[in-house]
């Protein structure tokens, strides 16, 4: 079993899985209290960026590189979905996927080829699901662009049709709050 520290697969492992998530949780009290983490800081400028979790790519505590290119890297969901859910993060800070340009588009797509390759060995899916939640209302809860790239398993869903709208197994759509009631 390889230990925390272990990087032998080119992976790094945190000791703590819950780190990100405690992460998000202080940066939202520190921005309600009007201070921000020593750890963070800029330079004077985009308040986003200092707080953004994608935007701390290098931090092993907050994300967990699997693979990356020039424009984009790979790392593995804070709350997955499925064993091996990852996402594709635009190293520089955007939130709209309508902001990239063709050749960041071309280099996500490289990159998701890359990272189903790396997946299909670790973890022998039968299917992917690949999906963006591009605004509030679909679903964004982090305000950095992110490709979901969602391994799938014969039987996670008792009927896969529909794709995205089955991800959560046992979810009731008609009890999900509309972030726009708010």
């Amino acid at each position: 079993m390889p230990s925390d520290s272990d990087t032998s697969n080119g992976l790094i492992r945190p000791s703590n899985r819950w780190t990100g998530l405690k992460h998000r949780i202080w940066t939202k009290v520190a921005d309600i209290l009007g201070f921000r983490f020593a750890a963070f800081r800029r330079p004077k400028g985009d308040r986003t960026v200092t707080t953004c979790l994608f935007c701390h790519k290098d931090d092993p505590s907050l994300n967990r590189v699997m693979c990356e290119n020039s424009n984009f890297y790979s790392r593995y969901d804070n709350f997955p979905a499925t064993p091996g859910h990852i996402e594709i993060v635009p190293k520089r800070h955007v939130i709209s996927f309508f902001d990239l340009s063709q050749r960041e588009i071309k280099s996500a797509y490289s990159l998701i080829r890359q990272s189903q390759q790396i997946l299909d060995r670790a973890h022998s899916p039968d299917g992917y699901t690949i999906g963006v939640n591009e605004g509030v209302a679909a679903g964004r809860s982090v305000d950095h662009l992110h490709i979901h790239v969602i391994p799938r398993y014969m039987g996670d869903v008792p009927d896969p049709r529909g794709g995205i709208r089955q991800i959560v197994p046992n979810c009731d759509p008609d009890a999900w709050k509309n972030p726009l009631d708010d």
